[in-house]
């Protein structure tokens, strides 16, 4: 059974996660930047599954969420490699032992967030297409 109000709750959550990317980025928050994007694309295709008729959306990759959301949106497929980018932030941006001898706030930079909200982006506006109505 298709579940808009579930679909609109992860997406508006999904808008203020890269809100917030967005800003923590601009005040040099950059891994923590990174890591929302990575959520917040999450939650976008979440939103996205719900929306067509899925009951239970688990998981958290971005990559895995996408190619199961492509099965029924198979334009989305080209995208899924891409998007898949996201995936390697999950861990070493919040975990000081996934980086061999660093931190997370000092192993990321302007450049990686702003590529992080770049693909973040290009999921929550692919996904604002598909929730809105015709």
């Amino acid at each position: 059974m298709r579940d808009p109000d579930e679909a609109g709750r992860w997406f508006a959550q999904a808008e203020d996660d890269l809100r917030w990317a967005e800003h923590l980025a601009g005040a040099g928050g950059h891994n923590i930047a990174c890591f929302l994007s990575q959520q917040s694309a999450e939650k976008a295709l979440k939103a996205l599954l719900f929306s067509l008729g899925e009951e239970l959306v688990t998981g958290h990759s971005v990559q895995t969420l996408c190619k199961r959301a492509a099965e029924l949106v198979p334009e989305m497929r080209d995208k899924c490699i891409r998007w898949s980018f996201l995936d390697s932030l999950y861990l070493p941006t919040r975990y000081p032992d996934a980086l061999p001898g660093g931190i997370p706030a000092r192993a990321f930079d302007d450049d990686a967030a702003n590529r992080a909200i770049e693909r973040c982006r290009e999921v929550v506006e692919f996904v604002r297409t598909r929730l809105s109505p015709a």
